[in-house]
């Protein structure tokens, strides 16, 4: 009889799901933080040195200089900021959705110390010695004199205004600290006279400098443009001012002198900054990437619930209903992590889906081989979850591992995926483990779906009578595959495809990205198709050299340009307002420093190595070393196909890229524990094992068992990835592409290749060491 009670139970929990959902996903993801990479805007990673010989550089001092930037940056309105310190002396700075970024760059790295000085670049003293003016002298030797330097100390913190002068020209105010020093700093620069040198400059200017820096020269940069100026402004001073306040005037518009009194209120950083890092990018390139990844996305995740509907019937649509829910509390988490959502986090929340469904494929997978044994549906799926709850676990805490190590040694966009895909295997366990067995269990339980197979995409035919003792032959589309007695032409295979990738790699080698080798890069996003001579041309009116360029994008509208220098922030600055001005959309451009570009090379080999000792450990402890080294040998095996296949194909190998390798380590140990487990099941019911044969069989046996497992899964999360390489923002591609590559290896290696390679190691040592299984308690597998 049905117990409609359950059923009436899934409905309205379906409909507090649809409820809950559709009233608050929209508030939900309009409060996420969108990173650089979707709404446009910067970053640089700043090395922070000492002002004068000596100082330290310590904890305190760089807690001053973040809060200084916090001051300077609120001055500019800009609301998402973040301002990290990095270990030993560094400064991470973030602006993201700012219209100027050159404006914004400008004040960041700016040291703002303001300084008083004569038309020959000397320091003005607090004193009675009349100064000397050595403008004309050909030693071009300042005379030195005793006293106090008069500049930014002598001024009141926080007194800079906005005002306007006798003829309502704009002009910044300052208050001094004492009038009478002040007094005696004019009546000396006064002293100097009010004729003109032979270069036909005042001689009576007072040079106000905003960060001098040894071997700036006045008499050069009063001839440059306005812009072009260090110093800010060069009054002539006629007579003795006894007063407290200090007028700055220039050409200056309403916006630059409030800009100017709001730096010079911030205050001036008590060190220097150097780039060693940076990326910037344009809001229209946000804006095209996100909305082409979401679109990517959608299409990826559809085809998942599609295909899990049709091959599993009943089951596959209670995977859809988990998944929904899966990706709605993914975003929730992350709104309440205050996470920063970027373009490679996007794409993790889509590769997520198809990982997530894989512990779904487990279960189901166990479930109708239960009902083929001829087992009762409530039967088949207590067996099914109990049988498949530890093989979920195992793979899931393998990408975990690789995730963890991601974040620990990525840069700040690669943070974002490993951020996302840490989020996503814990809310997957949830929602695909316990939430599908919740929602399943109660249409189980109702008793509905008795003696219907077919619900569960089972025919009645290949049902086995249980009380005959028939038992389910391990087949593959009706047929039975002998993989072990083909493992020499599966290594063979290998090898070859070992040899011909190790030669691209040693005698082409890869197409390095300026993360490994430093120098720059600009992505120019244009209104129409353009070619390498019209990317070319501009630069060349520029009188700028590249060094590679590269047309990409649907409509052939994207160009990237690659340069071997690290580029000026002032050439950056002109590269971007000549593309804006001529295609109306600001190039991204990202610059890397040779210290970091080693750094980068250094922690992606720690990475991996790394994340391939932590998958040792577990699986040593959960299973046995020998499945332990041969799925780490399986793993650089993945591990090499995608790099190999980058030098082939001559794309450019970037950090992104180093991310898809981890991923996939994580993935393809997850696919190769899931074999290796049913052959511990499988050991555990033979009990003893003392020959060769014995032990292919059994091996033969569980490949033919999670084969269509390990198809499902990795279609599941191809769908995902190809939806990415192909619809996706350009950003992504090669990510894509690495991905797309590494599962197909992953899932290659997990069936014909790891389990063979234990085979033949293991096997060779059953004369010596039988394999019997023990029980015991606290123990992973099979005991010798």
């Amino acid at each position: 009889m049905v117990k409609r009670g359950r059923i009436v139970a899934f409905f309205l929990l379906l409909l507090l799901f649809i409820g809950t959902i559709g009233t608050t996903i929209q508030g939900v993801t309009k409060d996420i933080r969108l990173g650089l990479d979707l709404q446009g805007g910067f970053e640089i990673l700043y090395n922070v040195e000492p002002v004068d010989e000596g100082e330290v550089i310590n904890r305190e001092v760089l807690e001053a200089t973040v809060e200084t930037i916090y001051r300077r940056v609120d001055s500019l309105g800009i609301s998402e900021t973040n301002v990290t310190i990095e270990e030993p002396s560094r400064i991470r700075v973030q602006l993201a959705g700012i219209d100027d970024q050159q404006k914004a760059r400008e004040l960041l790295s700016t040291s703002a110390r303001l300084s008083f000085r004569t038309i020959d670049d000397e320091e003005i003293r607090i004193n009675d010695q009349p100064l000397k003016l050595d403008f004309d002298d050909e030693s071009n030797e300042p005379d030195t004199e005793e006293g106090e330097i008069f500049n930014a100390t002598n001024l009141v913190e926080g007194s800079a205004k906005q005002a306007f002068g006798k003829s309502n020209q704009p002009l910044v105010t300052l208050e001094v600290k004492s009038a009478s020093d002040f007094a005696k700093v004019t009546e000396k620069v006064a002293a100097l006279g009010q004729g003109a040198t032979s270069e036909g400059l005042r001689k009576n200017a007072m040079v106000i400098w905003l960060d001098y820096t040894e071997g700036d020269k006045y008499v050069e940069q009063v001839r440059m443009e306005p812009g072009e100026q260090d110093f800010v402004s060069a009054p002539s001073v006629n007579e003795r001012l006894m007063t407290q306040t200090v007028q700055i005037t220039g050409d200056f518009t309403i916006q630059e002198a409030k800009e100017l009194a709001d730096i010079l209120n911030a205050g001036s950083l008590p060190v220097n900054m150097e780039e060693l890092y940076s990326t910037s990018v344009g809001a229209q390139f946000g804006e095209q990437a996100m909305n082409k990844t979401i679109f990517a996305g959608v299409i990826g995740i559809a085809l998942i619930f599609l295909y899990m509907m049709i091959y599993y019937r009943f089951p596959g649509f209670i995977a859809s209903i988990t998944l929904s829910l899966y990706i709605f509390l993914i975003l929730v988490v992350f709104e309440l992590m205050n996470g920063v959502l970027t373009l490679p986090g996007i794409a993790a929340l889509v590769l997520g889906v198809g990982m997530a469904v894989d512990a779904n494929i487990i279960t189901y997978e166990r479930i109708k081989e239960e009902i083929k044994s001829g087992k009762s549906t409530m039967s088949a799926f207590k067996a099914g979850n109990s049988r498949s709850l530890a093989t979920i676990l195992d793979a899931n805490i393998t990408t975990l591992l690789a995730a963890i190590v991601l974040f620990s040694f990525g840069t700040s966009s690669v943070k974002g995926f490993a951020t996302m895909l840490i989020v996503s295997i814990f809310v997957s366990f949830i929602t695909a483990v316990y939430g599908s067995r919740l929602l399943l269990g109660l249409w189980v339980n109702s008793r509905f779906l008795n003696k219907r197979p077919g619900f569960f995409g089972v025919k009645e035919e290949v049902i086995k009578d249980i009380e005959k003792g028939e038992v389910v032959e391990a087949k593959v589309f009706g047929r039975e595959f002998d993989f072990v007695k083909n493992r020499k032409k599966f290594f063979a295979l290998s090898i070859a495809l070992v040899i011909l990738g190790g030669s691209f790699i040693a005698f082409k080698g890869l197409n390095l990205g300026i993360d490994f080798t430093s120098g720059s890069r600009v992505q120019i996003l244009a209104d129409q198709s353009i070619t390498t001579e019209d990317i070319n041309e501009h630069f060349e009116e520029l009188g700028i050299e590249t060094k590679k360029v590269v047309i990409s994008g649907d409509n052939k509208d994207i160009g990237v340009v690659r340069f071997d220098d690290v580029l000026e922030k002032d050439t950056i600055a002109k590269i971007k307002n000549h593309f804006k001005d001529e295609y109306g959309s600001e190039p991204n451009a990202s610059t890397v420093s040779p210290i970091v570009g080693q750094e980068l090379v250094k922690n992606a080999i720690y990475a991996v190595a790394i994340a391939s000792i932590g998958i040792i450990i577990y699986v040593t402890i959960r299973f046995e070393i020998y499945f332990a080294i041969t799925s780490i040998i399986a793993l650089l095996h993945d591990s090499f196909f995608i790099v190999a296949l980058f030098a082939i194909t001559g794309l450019e190998f970037d950090i992104t890229i180093i991310a898809a390798i981890l991923t996939i380590v994580g993935y393809s140990v997850n696919d190769t524990i899931v074999t290796f487990d049913r052959i511990r099941e499988n050991l555990k019911l033979k009990k003893r094992v003392k020959t060769f044969s014995e032990l292919a069989e059994i091996v033969n046996k569980s490949l033919m068992q999670t084969l269509a497992r390990s198809i499902n899964t990795v279609l599941t999360v191809v769908f995902a990835a190809l939806m990415l390489l192909i619809f996706g923002a350009t950003s992504i591609t090669n990510f894509s592409f690495a991905l797309v590559v590494g599962l197909l290896a992953g899932t290659y290696s997990s069936i014909f290749l790891a389990a063979q390679l234990w085979l033949v190691w293991r096997g060779s040592m059953l004369k010596r060491k039988p394999i019997q299984y023990v029980e015991k308690k606290n123990t992973g597998g099979p005991q010798v």
